[in-house]
């Protein structure tokens, strides 16, 4: 196993000014997981493997989609009960959603259960989950390179403690501007950002910053990216864990510790994969996202950076 990613998969119905969707198939392991297939193929990966829960009302279409992508689905559970459901709507600059409706469902009750043959991956993705989950996921998957997450605000409110013993516990943590200045109490993007570095002796801190970029600290090097600039964009939904995913797929390529060079490249990556999730609703670009697409729009945002 290359990639383990522990996420939810979730049906999300969304409003833009661009239009809307009903009951399109998301999720944070979705997404990630989606992402983390293209690149594996393109970098000559074997296998991606999701953990997660559904409902009895998850489409079969959706889930052929999910094993058609390359995915490796034994993980993933399906309960008695609906699948996780949300609805938000995106306004103005769109840099974040307005919840209008969370419906946990079978997600509510979900506690991961990492099979067998998924124990020993290159590297482990905790997409935004519980703390508490995230650490359980932890101990069952012991990563041959690497351990990763994603967060949320809400844990940052309600599980602090809990959030931070778990990211003590990863070697790359990624979360955004917003959650970094929450965890440390400071508005200062550098400064909050050093002292998370500081809180939980992270290796690797990656800020997401919506369409003002990314900065990562590794080590003693910054490294700063700007996003790739995208004049349709008509849902963000997607677009952190799509980031996160990438990430996943390239540090996973790779051996031994983890060098700015190749850091650099995996965000670079990254930021242009995230720039296809938003040009549509759901998964539909990333899922339409080609090779040939890919390379170009990389080329262009590498000579944008050169």
């Amino acid at each position: 196993m290359d990639v383990l990613i522990v996420g939810s998969l979730a049906y999300d119905s969304v409003v833009s000014p661009l239009g809307h969707v009903k009951d399109a198939l998301g999720g944070s392991a979705t997404y990630a997981g989606l992402a983390c297939s293209f690149h594996s193929k393109r970098l000559g990966l074997e296998k991606v493997g999701l953990v997660g829960v559904v409902g009895q009302d998850f489409s079969s279409d959706d889930r052929q989609l999910l094993s058609n992508s390359g995915l490796d689905l034994q993980g993933i559970e399906t309960a008695e009960g609906a699948t996780f459901r949300w609805s938000g709507s995106y306004h103005g600059t769109m840099a974040e959603a307005q919840t209008h409706e969370t419906h946990l469902n079978v997600f509510e009750h979900f506690e991961p259960k990492v099979p067998v043959s998924h124990t020993s991956p290159s590297v482990t993705f905790c997409a935004n989950l519980h703390p508490a989950l995230q650490a359980s996921v932890l101990q069952q998957a012991t990563p041959q390179r690497l351990s990763m997450l994603d967060s949320m605000n809400l844990w940052i409110d309600i599980a602090k403690d809990s959030l931070l013993d778990v990211m003590k516990s990863v070697d790359l943590i990624i979360i955004n501007d917003g959650e970094v200045r929450m965890l440390a109490e400071d508005e200062n993007l550098i400064r909050a950002s050093r002292k998370v570095v500081d809180m939980v002796q992270a290796n690797t801190l990656i800020v997401k910053r919506g369409e003002h970029g990314v900065i990562a600290f590794h080590g003693e090097h910054i490294l700063s990216l700007p996003a790739y600039p995208t004049e349709a964009v008509v849902d963000p939904t997607g677009c952190g864990d799509t980031f996160a995913g990438s990430i996943a797929a390239h540090l996973a390529h790779g051996e031994g510790d983890v060098s700015r060079d190749e850091l650099r490249q995996a965000l670079v990556s990254a930021t242009v994969s995230a720039s296809f999730t938003l040009e549509s609703f759901g998964t539909e670009a990333l899922l339409a996202m080609n090779l040939e697409a890919f390379n170009q729009r990389l080329a262009e945002f590498e000579t944008m950076l050169s």
